[in-house]
């Protein structure tokens, strides 16, 4: 029954949906890893998101520029093994750790670009529950981190005697659910984006005042989360600027579960400005599936993301922009919600019809 329903499944023709699709800005960069100014391509039926990034991306030219940084990134694949009993659970993570030049050894054979950077364990039980951290190069890594588990778990069960197979997924991962790991041990780029932008900018353009927008943060982002039980995260809309800059690259969408995960930090400085937004869980990639569709194609080269460079590095520059794509959307945003009836206004002027 299975194996027909994925055959029936491969032989429909596929058909692509429409989706309303913008470049906005440019958005300037600068410092960093990255400098110059960039068009955003924007994927969304949200339209009213176009014009609120682009007053985002207009701030930042009018200042410095935004400033933006990868701390560290990898992708992860959480495996499942049963051992006889919870001592031998605990003995065989003893093993595994001790192997870990054979396992960097087997994970570059999977791949010429992936390799393994470390091994977190977790007993539970006669359960043990293997996050395995990998390097995969401009690719977002779903796949190849797959392929290396499966080698891995194989290599396991021949070496250690008494441990089953119980899953190549654990969820420990952890992939597109919403968890408290990603942000402590990391998942995809660990990513920061930060402007400052001086009193008479923030006044004259974003109508509003930087100890206005201070205390809205605190008040909104990180009380208003944490009373609502929000987990690592403390923004107003992240995931909006992600899904229309991930269907608009050629991503998997489902990521921005984990990628708007994050924290926006503001500071009165003197009377300036300084808006910054954190997202420690942000996946993407410049190859793989999805990267070869004509619009993401275009879109991708646009923001030389394809380029010949070290591995890394376009998948890299990829994060920065995305990382300035919600900085400026949530800039706009946050300056809207100082201002009493100001969001529902530009919600009726741009988008509703009657």
């Amino acid at each position: 029954m299975w194996a027909a329903s994925i055959r029936n499944a491969m032989k429909q023709e596929t058909k692509f949906a429409n989706v309303p699709m913008k470049s906005v800005g440019p958005v300037k960069l600068a410092g960093g890893e990255i400098s110059g100014e960039f068009m955003l391509p924007l994927a969304t039926y949200e339209t009213p998101l176009w014009p609120s990034v682009a007053r985002g991306a207009r701030i930042s030219r009018l200042c410095d520029g935004i400033a933006v940084a990868v701390a560290d990134e990898r992708m992860t694949r959480s495996i499942l093994l049963r051992a006889p009993n919870a001592i031998e659970a605990i003995k065989a993570t003893g093993v595994i750790k001790d192997r870990r030049k054979e396992l960097q050894k087997l994970t570059a054979e999977t791949s010429r670009f992936a390799k393994l950077l470390d091994i977190h364990p977790q007993v539970v039980g006669n359960l043990i529950y293997l996050r395995l951290e990998f390097e995969t190069g401009d690719a977002a890594g779903h796949n190849m981190t797959t392929k290396a588990a499966d080698s891995i778990m194989a290599w396991l069960l021949d070496i250690i005697p008494g441990l089953q197979y119980a899953s190549i997924s654990a969820n420990y991962c952890t992939d597109k659910k919403v968890s408290a790991v990603n942000g402590i041990l990391g998942r995809g780029k660990y990513t920061v984006a930060e402007l400052l932008v001086p009193h008479e900018i923030c006044e004259k353009y974003l109508r509003t005042s930087p100890a206005k927008m201070a205390d809205l943060n605190v008040r909104k982002n990180l009380i208003g989360s944490n009373i609502a039980g929000s987990l690592r995260s403390a923004n107003a809309h992240y995931a909006n600027m992600l899904l229309a800059f991930y269907l608009a690259t050629g991503q998997d969408a489902a990521n921005i579960v984990e990628g708007s995960q994050g924290i926006t930090h503001v500071e009165s400085r003197a009377d300036d400005l300084y808006f910054s937004v954190t997202l420690p869980n942000l996946i993407v990639g410049t190859v793989g599936s999805g990267k070869g569709l004509d619009h993401a194609e275009k879109n991708l080269e646009l923001l030389g993301c394809t380029q010949k460079r070290e591995s890394g590095v376009n998948s890299r520059r990829l994060a920065m922009l995305a990382a300035a794509a919600v900085l400026c959307g949530e800039l706009s945003l946050m300056a809207a919600q100082t201002n009493p009836g100001e969001l529902m206004k530009a919600h009726q002027k741009l988008e509703r019809k009657g």
